[in-house]
């Protein structure tokens, strides 16, 4: 069954059995996360927008996991360069 984790701000980790994305990944710096950056394991960070409290972390997670970033055109062209 699908869950949805709230980590504080407007992240929220969204997994089941085989999936986990991770949506505006806001971790570090954040009082009201209860999980670091390096503690996130996804195949998925999706951003909504380059705001710091909304990019926060989604490079150095997708990079640590490989993972895919989904974003709008815009920002996936900023998150390439970074």
């Amino acid at each position: 069954m699908p869950r949805a984790q709230f980590l504080g701000h407007s992240c929220v980790l969204l997994h089941d059995a085989s999936h986990r994305l991770i949506i505006d990944p806001f971790l570090s710096g954040n009082p009201s996360a209860p999980l670091e950056p390096d503690q996130v394991d996804v195949q998925h960070v999706l951003v909504t927008h380059a705001h710091n409290d909304h990019i926060g972390d989604a490079i150095s997670i997708a990079r640590r996991n490989h993972a895919t970033i989904i974003a709008n055109y815009e920002l996936s062209l900023l998150c390439e360069r970074l």
